[in-house]
């Protein structure tokens, strides 16, 4: 049996277990024999590592850009439109190869529990897909088959976005039964998605339905908060029992591969699968060039004390003013601030350099470091535009050399334990079950190293659902910290008007003398190559970011649902236009 396949497939995983990159062994990948293929179950194993490689994303330093954590304008007035690419997703390539690998290995001779397997993992995989589309533009059109475009109607209609809910959640449900229930960090099987995995995301999945984004009427009262919690409850006691639990340390959660709290992770090795995380967030002078995210001073500020409580809260043990903490905000910080962030004079050991201190004041940094506008320093910054005077520290490999930044291959992780507690805490605290999110929320901070205070809140000190309901999207803010959910927090929440005409600032060190007068240059520079200079050797002056361009944000209410692109429209008069946009098709469960 002949078939043609109008997908290349490369560079693929041959063996899930090891993670070696092989090229599937097709002579005419355009015309290949599928009887072999869909009877191999190397080659089988082959074809689905090229899907969990399309549908997975990997490391990347600028997730959280369009956010208040990291620099640079993301939304200026109007990026997002109907004609052009910018936030659209409309996968049905994928779409395809998934449904070609249900069809072809069900059909083919391969033992049944290995065809159930492939089955499951495929289901899970079309799950995904659609959950990613139904989030970005509401209901879409659900194909569960590969379409023939001599035989099928090609025209299709979107599917109402509950429709596609319900789907999604059968397509879980149906790839839960067949999958293994856990698979073990010791597993040659280790990055094939387990039971677990499947479970805790569609608890995720219930959260996003319940949520604001898709019931603007009725965001908290709605009949799915219900439902979310019946399913985040139980993924949390199901990997609860099965022995997930919270990295004792915040800093190794992803240093320290395969730990406890790694629920799915996409599997890196150098030199056959790399990311970009070190090359990205590192100093340029210690990357190959500068770093492409910078955390903004709007950010630091965001983190709590060791107390857990905000710096400027009047009952916090650590309380200082604005101008106080501005020169000293690297103190008595939450230690995940530690753990998560570089600022200029603090011991920043990269590449192996013990001692090393990182700095950022212009004449004194390296040049790919700098930031800041200080008129005796007698050169001008080129990163102004970029930078913001701090760069992330997170899940940073600081044992590569400068020459090996192209090498890291931290597993990236798709899910951790802290997110099925956090979607549980929330889907709680909507259902009236405040204890329960409270709970969560203090176990989350003591594995952070908060002080617990004598009440034992961890600086908690809300009870009504409102209050926790803030505690709750505050700490996502801060733990899950450049890993890219922020901003599809906020936009599950309805709440982008936090980001909506806003502006972004930076902090500029300029070294001062003991009785506070600027030290010369020359001087300063020389001490800080022998690293003398320590954080309160400097003053600091705020800035707003960037220098020129765009500095305000636009984040309008019609980004709520992202826009069907004109394009689709075009080729298939069936494919309605998001009523937010102007055309008729509600996205919302309204």
């Amino acid at each position: 049996m002949k078939k043609t396949i109008k997908y290349i497939i490369v560079s693929v995983l041959a063996m899930f277990a090891t993670s070696s990159c092989n090229t599937l062994d097709i002579e005419d990948i355009y015309d290949y024999n599928a009887e072999l293929v869909w009877n191999d179950q190397s080659l089988v194993n082959a074809y689905m590592a090229n899907l969990y490689a399309n549908v997975f994303s990997n490391w990347s330093p600028s997730l959280d850009q369009s956010t208040q954590q990291l620099s640079g304008i993301v939304f200026y007035p109007d990026r997002i439109n109907m004609t052009n690419g910018e936030y659209k997703l409309w996968n049905y390539t994928n779409i395809r190869l998934i449904n070609e690998a249900i069809q072809n290995v069900s059909a083919g001779n391969l033992p049944d529990n290995f065809k159930n397997e492939i089955i499951a993992q495929s289901k899970f995989l079309r799950a995904y897909v659609y959950f990613d589309m139904v989030v970005y533009h509401g209901g879409v059109p659900y194909i569960t088959v590969p379409q023939d475009k001599d035989k099928d109607d090609l025209y299709v209609k979107r599917n109402s976005t509950k429709e596609c809910f319900d789907l999604i959640i059968k397509d879980l449900d149906d790839a839960i039964g067949d999958l293994p229930e856990r698979i073990s960090t010791s597993s040659a099987n280790f990055g094939k998605i387990d039971g677990c995995f499947a479970t805790a995301f569609k608890a995720k999945v219930l959260l996003y339905k319940a949520s604001p984004q898709f019931n603007p009427s009725n965001k908290w009262d709605n009949a799915y908060w219900k439902e979310a919690y019946a399913a985040n409850e139980a993924a949390y006691n199901k990997l609860k029992g099965l022995g997930y639990a919270l990295t004792p340390d915040y800093a190794n959660i992803f240093l320290n591969e395969r730990g406890p709290e790694v629920v799915f992770s996409v599997i890196n090795t150098y030199p056959n699968k790399t990311a970009n995380w070190d090359y990205g967030v590192r100093p340029g002078s210690e990357s190959r060039g500068n770093a492409w995210a910078s955390p903004t001073w709007d950010f630091v500020k965001e983190f709590p004390m060791k107390d857990g409580k905000l710096y400027n809260d009047p009952t916090s043990k650590y309380y200082k003013t604005d101008a106080n903490f501005l020169q000293s905000y690297w103190l008595n910080r939450d230690p995940r601030f530690d753990k998560s962030v570089v600022w200029n004079g603090s011991v920043y050991e990269v590449s192996n350099k013990k001692g090393n201190r990182q700095y950022t004041a212009l004449g004194v940094a390296d040049v790919l470091d700098d930031f800041g506008v200080n008129p005796k320093a007698g050169t001008n910054s080129t990163n102004l535009d970029s930078y913001s005077g701090f760069f992330i520290r997170k899940a940073s490999d600081l044992s590569l050399l400068q020459s090996e930044v192209q090498q890291y291959d931290i597993d990236y992780i798709v899910m951790r334990f802290a997110e099925v507690m956090l979607n549980y805490a929330e889907t709680a605290n909507e259902t009236g079950k405040s204890d329960v999110a409270l709970t969560i929320l203090k176990e989350i901070r003591n594995r952070a190293g908060i002080e617990a205070g004598a009440d034992g809140n961890y600086g908690i000190t809300t009870t009504t659902r409102e209050g926790i309901r803030e505690a709750i999207l505050a700490e996502r803010n801060i733990e899950f910290c450049f890993e890219g959910k922020y901003f599809w927090d906020l936009r599950r929440l309805r709440m982008l008007d936090r980001l909506d005409g806003k502006t972004k600032f930076g902090v500029e060190a300029i070294a001062i003398n003991p009785d506070g007068s600027e030290m010369s240059i020359a001087e300063a520079k020389a001490k800080a190559a022998k690293n003398e200079l320590k954080e309160a050797d400097f003053k600091y002056t705020v800035h707003q970011i960037p220098f020129t361009g765009v500095k305000i944000s636009s984040v309008p209410e019609k980004y709520y649902f992202f826009p069907i692109k004109q394009s689709v429209i075009d080729l298939n008069s069936n494919i309605e236009q998001n009523s937010n946009w102007g055309g008729t098709f509600n996205p919302t469960l309204e």
